[in-house]
């Protein structure tokens, strides 16, 4: 399959073997960057967001802390000429992006038409808290997201029988799972929606064997007694490739610093945003590193979707590319639970299209499905 193609190119350029485990780089170290001048320097000209602010539109920075403690950092998106009390989306998305990429784009487009939208970073990633960083949980990001609902709910402008919902990609699985426990979401809609846990766990279209997945698991233990005794969290992959020998294959970064000219249509898509001007970020895991390597542990032990049927009666919408290699997630997901579940597919998209391409996100279907779900 395409995907499993690209994780083995990925961990092949790389460097990084089972036997060569590396402690993580420092924050923001990437010298890899030789064409890296362009691509800070477009973001610098959009004050570090890889997307225009609406000149309708108001941003501000937030932060709020989860029930854990941790505090998040958000941009709260407010349209200028708001009046009384406003419908409000909690965003965030992809995986291993940041706020000023595409969760910001959505944010403010949502903003711009009306509702108020708050673009958030995960706990662990990019401004937001969180000791050991670019650590994923499915927990605590599914957590981010209720206290994300806490802090639109407390603001003025913000109707809080009206809060909806809008996740990009990775933190979808985390964005219905976190309305399926908070039915103060009234409404969900994902694009480009992961499964995060079924793919860390399982692999793409769930191809590893039992065999497969205990390496999996043994190399994450190993890892862990490797930190430990390091003393510091190594950065590998977190979704761990099996190389053409069955064995682990994991790669120090997401991303390979430069793409292969015999790079695999997945793998070029990824690159094209993350790792070029059109959404590079310093601060997206993505675009520079990779994430602490032991991530991959908690999505073994937290499954998402289980209790999808109580999103009920509340409805969700799901929107894929019909070129995208993520589509059966989707389509899983709205085959599990077929009366909550509605779903679009964009013809002659792929998965990476639907994080900023504004000609292929159908945001008029988006819009009217939360102005019905959140009236």
């Amino acid at each position: 399959m395409e995907r499993r193609k690209a994780l083995g190119l990925i961990a092949a350029t790389g460097a990084a073997t089972a036997a060569s485990f590396t402690a993580a780089p420092a924050f923001g170290a990437d010298d890899s960057r030789a064409a890296g001048t362009a691509r800070q320097g477009k973001t610098a000209t959009k004050g570090g967001y890889t997307f225009a602010l609406d000149k309708n539109v108001k941003r501000t920075a937030v932060r709020f802390k989860n029930r854990y403690g941790i505090e998040v950092a958000a941009d709260l998106y407010v349209p200028k000429k708001g009046k009384g009390k406003l419908p409000a989306l909690v965003v965030s998305g992809p995986f291993g992006a940041v706020k000023e990429q595409s969760s910001g784009l959505y944010a403010n487009e949502f903003a711009r038409r009306g509702y108020v939208a708050l673009a958030f970073d995960p706990s662990f990633t990019g401004e937001s808290g969180g000791t050991v960083r670019d650590v994923a949980s499915p927990d605590i990001y599914t957590e981010d997201y209720s206290a994300a609902v806490d802090y639109l709910g407390l603001q003025k402008i913000v109707d809080r029988k009206r809060i909806g919902a809008q996740a990009v990609c990775g933190l979808s699985g985390m964005a219905l799972t976190a309305a399926a426990a908070d039915s103060r979401i009234k409404a969900v809609a994902t694009t480009s929606m992961y499964d995060m846990s079924r793919s860390i766990s399982r692999g793409h279209e769930d191809y590893y064997t039992p065999e497969q997945r205990q390496k999996v698991v043994d190399h994450l233990s190993r890892q862990r007694w490797i930190d430990a005794e390091n003393g510091t969290y190594a950065r590998l992959s977190h979704e761990v490739p099996i190389d053409e020998n069955g064995n682990v294959a994991p790669s120090d970064r997401v991303l390979p610093k430069t793409l292969p000219t015999d790079a695999d249509p997945v793998t070029k898509s990824f690159f094209d945003y993350y790792r070029t001007e059109r959404g590079y970020h310093p601060r997206s895991i993505n675009s520079t590193t990779a994430w602490t390597a032991t991530t991959p542990m908690s999505f073994f032990a937290f499954p998402l979707m289980t209790n999808i049927d109580m999103v009920a009666p509340r409805k969700a919408l799901l929107v894929a590319g019909a070129d995208a290699h993520s589509r059966y997630y989707s389509e899983d997901v709205q085959a599990k639970a077929p009366n909550t579940v509605d779903l679009i597919i964009v013809p002659g998209a792929d998965h990476v299209d639907l994080y900023d391409r504004k000609d292929l996100i159908p945001f008029d279907r988006l819009d009217e499905f939360f102005t019905k779900n959140l009236a």
